[in-house]
């Protein structure tokens, strides 16, 4: 049963936010070099806290500055801050509307399956996340969870807020992104009251969570006051709607390079065996052969490409130790049957192998085949939610980069402090 909270956020000084556009950023984990440099020469960039070019340390004294200079000023009353996303996908003319809200919720353990994850953590990037928190105590930037409410009762609340907005920019992904609050007690409270009954499934963000858990588990472990109702016990989070039709993942493609002795023929006579294989004239037309087919991968070489597709009776010859649910992914499969048990990387040694690399575009991915940078892509399919969603409750995780939900949640409309007492509500607010 996840516990929410409304927000007390600090944001943009309102002379600062007319300009709003230079302030926001991508999230720390997609945010490329070149963008960086860029949005590190405004002094007053949410990239100074989310991704700092400087120690921990001193992003904790720029957000002091901030605060003591007026560039940032927390609300004065607690929110839902509702948040739509409006964008397009290449090829097809239809708007999408991706419709959530900002708040706080309580940090879980993952034993307690209240939170749950798709995929794993990298270490490193745990830690730098929990060393920022210790310092700011501030998050940046909403990790994206996921609920499920078939009712769409939250929907019709924030539709009505939204015409309100206090932000609206289009970002550097083309989308429009729309910011609005609600701070009626009575409405605030249907949302607390609507996510508790079940779980909710981590999105994006998996390491900016993982961060707080570890913090939490360390402040709690140093105070002996502890109560479970200080900052530290909550997290900031994007939750939308899994029932929603404009919740889109997109495909991450795998490239491969560096392998010795890499040879085409012999890779597609190690094939044959699992796979039926059909070659291809055009290869511009590969994501549409296997678009909605199950276990049906493309294979781009320099001057070939191929539909492969999994013989059904294949599967059960798989070793590897999952539950069917996650044995039958696509991206099991693919990293199986093809990057291990024809391209001979070992499963176990995947993750941090450097002769695997991820891509979401198709025409990159053309790009570096043509130009000799990969030997081969794989192209897959994207995922759907209900497998995520099963993936998720079996307790099991997806192989690495399985899920781009798209678009991205952009930094800068609001920061959420676990400080006390800028965490607490106002005692004149009834929540």
């Amino acid at each position: 049963m996840p516990e929410i909270l409304p927000i007390r956020p600090w944001r943009y000084n309102p002379s600062l936010s007319q300009s709003i556009d230079s302030l926001t950023s991508p999230l720390f984990d997609v945010v490329s070099e070149k963008q960086r440099k860029a949005l590190y020469q405004h002094p007053y960039n949410s990239i100074h806290m989310s991704v700092p070019q400087e120690t921990p340390a001193a992003a904790g004294k720029r957000l002091a500055q901030w605060k003591h200079q007026g560039i940032l000023a927390q609300d004065r009353l607690p929110g839902i801050y509702v948040y739509y996303q409006y964008f397009t996908l290449a090829g097809s003319p239809k708007e999408y509307c991706r419709k959530g809200f900002m708040c706080h919720i309580r940090v879980y353990d993952w034993d307690e399956q209240v939170i749950l994850r798709h995929e794993n953590t990298i270490p490193q990037a745990v830690n730098d996340r929990i060393e920022l928190l210790e310092n700011t105590q501030l998050h940046a930037s909403a990790t994206h969870g996921l609920y499920t409410d078939p009712t769409f009762e939250l929907e019709r609340y924030m539709d009505e807020a939204i015409q309100q907005p206090l932000y609206e920019t289009e970002d550097y992904q083309g989308v429009r992104d729309v910011m609005a609050c609600i701070q009626d007690y009575a409405i605030v409270q249907r949302f607390i009251e609507v996510l508790q009954p079940g779980n909710v499934i981590l999105a994006d963000g998996h390491h900016r969570y993982e961060g707080s858990l570890v913090y939490k588990h360390r402040q709690q472990a140093a105070n002996p006051a502890h109560t479970g109702r200080e900052g530290y016990n909550y997290h900031l989070m994007y939750l939308t709607n899994t029932e929603a039709d404009d919740l889109r993942i997109l495909p991450t493609h795998r490239l491969i390079h560096g392998l010795k002795d890499f040879d085409e023929e012999t890779i597609l006579r190690r094939l044959e065996q699992d796979f039926t294989i059909t070659p291809l004239e055009d290869v511009d037309i590969l994501p549409e052969v296997i678009v909605g087919k199950r276990w049906a991968f493309g294979l781009m070489f320099r001057d070939n490409a191929y539909k492969v597709r999994l013989k059904p009776e294949a599967l059960n010859t798989m070793p590897w130790p999952f539950p069917p649910v996650v044995k039958a992914l696509d991206l099991t499969v693919m990293h199986y049957f093809i990057i291990e048990k024809v391209l001979g990387i070992p499963g176990r040694e995947q993750r941090s192998a450097t002769n695997v690399s991820f891509d979401r575009s198709f025409a990159d991915c053309l790009k570096k085949v043509l130009q000799q940078d990969a030997q081969l892509a794989i192209i897959t399919n994207e995922v759907s939610i209900d497998e995520v969603k099963t993936v998720c409750h079996s307790g099991y995780t997806m192989p690495q980069k399985s899920t781009y939900f798209y678009p991205k949640v952009i930094g800068g409309y609001l920061f959420s402090s676990i400080s006390e007492p800028e965490f607490a509500l106002p005692v004149y607010a009834p929540f």
